[in-house]
């Protein structure tokens, strides 16, 4: 894996014509991650839903 030191010499390295491109595809990889975090969310939540509207819970979390 490679660590930030790495990362950045290569980001230094890159030709400044292409520093956008760069800069694109961080954006891009940081939504991916974004988006796969929420759809893992919502696809938990009808397997977990099922605990969490319960009187048990209800009772539990009342005074929140």
């Amino acid at each position: 894996m490679p660590n930030l030191a790495s990362v950045i010499h290569e980001i230094e390295s890159v030709p400044e014509p292409l520093l956008g491109e760069v800069l694109d595809f961080i954006a891009f990889v940081k939504a991916k991650s974004i988006r796969e975090g929420l759809y893992t969310a919502i696809a938990s939540e009808s397997s977990l839903k099922r605990d969490w509207l319960c009187a048990e819970e209800e009772e539990a979390w009342g005074d929140l």
